[in-house]
Order: structure tokens, then C-alpha cells, then sequence
């Protein structure tokens, strides 16, 4: 009797439907959650500013800061100085990508290229390169040169060393099969060593970015007539912060915007390991 209510009970279950994945309500509204905070933390500004708790001279409100931007962005003014700043970020970190990744190659694909390639990037690395700023003006002038140097060198060390860490990480015995078949330089380099560090190559263009947008808003305080840091810098001058603040909310969402574009390129580029 029991064998005949198990067989029962084992072909229905073989007839049930499969059971259906419900999203769970906490990961259904993760997204809104992490919200919460920040929304808070902007009301109890205002409210502080409101009730005068927070004096407005040493920072404005949150409804000050947004009627400031409108205003700058109807003006122009910010939309002028935010292109000037992104194109500084975009020559200089171009200049830094392209010196980092090519010196990470000849390091990697050689103990020649390694030995004299590796140990004055180590000793160059090490300079605080914010603290460069002084030297950068006596040699280059108060121009442009100084801050997209000062960019670019702050993005040529992390792309160095993450390319340089990824190639090295590469198993010797996919090299030594490609060499096996016979492949050119050129194509070990196309096939097997660019797909086997872009994981560490991407992780240091995400790092590349972030000091890149800090380089600038060190830059930009190099005597900078133009871009965000002038805007800045100007409204220092007369204690404006609303416009201090919006300023420096626009560096942090160009900054967050590359590295989502960044992390989408991961997303695409590594989707073969998920």
C-alpha cells in the first residue's frame, strides 16, 4: 500500500507543472531602496537651511544649488565650461592610455622590455604627481600643457600596471601553444594576449578615469580661465557656494558617467565568462 501511494505521489510530481521563479519583493525593489538614504539626507539639508540650523553662506540649500544650476545651464555658462572639461579629460587621458598600455606591452612580452621598461615606471609611480603641480607650471607655463600633463600622468599608471599584471597572468602554456602554430607577434598579441589581460585592462581604464577626473580638478586650479574649475574657483571668490556645489556635482556625474560606460564595455567585452 505505501510502495502504491509513493509511485502515485512520484508520477504526479512528474506531471507538475515546474515551479515558476517569482522575483523576490526585496530584489523587485533593491534599486528604489538604495535611494532612501540619499533622499533623506537631501531633505534633512533643506529642512536644516529652512529652519536656519544650517547658515546658507557657508552652504547653500539643495533648492538654492538646483535654482543655480537651471540658471547656469539656461545662461550657457555651464554647458561651455563642462566641454572644455571634458575635452581636457578626454586629450590627456587619451595621451596616458596610449603611453600606459604601450609600455605594459613591451614590459610584459619581454625580460629585456621588462627590465627597462618596468623599474622607472615603478620609481615614476611612486612621485605624487598632484605634487608636480609647481614644476609642471615652471616648465610648461599656466597654459594647457600643465593640466593635460598632469592628466595624462595620472592615467598612465593604473592601465600600466593592470596590463602589465594581465599579460604576465596569461598561462605559459597558451603562448606556448600559439607559438606552436605557428602564429606571428603580431597575431599572438591579436589572439592571445590582448583576450587574455583585457579582464585586467578594463579594470585599469576604470581606475585610469577616476584619477584622470581628479587630475583635473587639480588642473583646473593651474590659473584655468575656462571649464568647470574657473567656474569654481570664481564663485570661491565671491562665497558663492550654490555654485561651488553645483560645480562639483557635475564633476562627480561625469565621473560616475564614464565609469558606466566603462563597465557596460566590460559587461559586452567579457560576456563570455558569465
Amino acid at each position: 500500500m505505501t510502495d502504491l501511494v509513493t509511485a502515485q505521489l512520484a508520477g504526479r510530481r512528474q506531471h507538475d507543472p515546474p515551479p515558476v521563479d517569482r522575483p523576490r519583493r526585496s530584489t523587485r525593489f533593491a534599486f528604489l531602496l538604495r535611494w532612501v538614504s540619499p533622499v533623506v539626507l537631501v531633505v534633512l539639508w533643506q529642512v536644516a537651511s529652512t529652519s536656519g540650523i544650517l547658515d546658507e553662506r557657508k552652504l547653500a540649500s539643495p533648492g538654492q544649488i538646483l535654482t543655480t544650476a537651471i540658471e547656469l545651464v539656461q545662461d550657457g555658462t555651464l554647458g561651455t565650461a563642462t566641454l572644455v572639461s571634458v575635452q581636457r579629460v578626454a586629450i590627456g587621458f587619451a595621451i596616458g592610455a596610449a603611453i600606459g598600455i604601450s609600455l605594459a606591452v613591451v614590459a610584459g612580452l619581454s625580460r629585456f622590455g621588462e627590465n627597462a621598461v618596468d623599474p622607472p615606471m615603478q620609481m615614476l609611480r611612486m612621485l605624487p604627481h598632484f605634487g608636480l603641480v609647481s614644476l609642471f607650471i615652471i616648465w610648461f607655463g599656466v597654459g594647457e600643457t600643465p593640466k593635460i600633463v598632469l592628466i595624462a600622468m595620472g592615467a598612465t599608471f593604473p592601465l600600466y600596471l593592470n596590463t602589465f599584471g594581465g599579460i604576465r597572468g596569461i598561462e605559459r602554456k597558451v603562448v606556448e601553444a600559439a607559438r606552436s602554430m605557428h602564429l606571428s607577434q603580431a597575431q599572438q598579441i591579436r589572439h592571445v594576449i590582448i583576450p587574455g589581460a583585457l579582464p585586467q585592462t578594463l579594470v585599469g581604464l576604470r581606475q585610469s578615469l577616476g584619477i584622470a577626473w581628479l587630475s583635473l580638478i587639480v588642473a583646473e586650479t593651474i590659473a584655468a580661465q575656462t571649464g568647470l574649475g574657473a567656474v569654481i574657483n570664481n564663485a570661491r571668490e565671491f562665497q558663492q557656494t550654490d555654485i561651488v556645489v553645483v560645480g562639483l556635482v557635475v564633476y562627480a556625474l561625469l565621473g560616475l558617467t564614464t565609469d558606466s560606460i566603462v563597465r557596460f564595455i566590460e559587461r559586452k567585452a567579457l560576456a563570455w565568462r558569465s
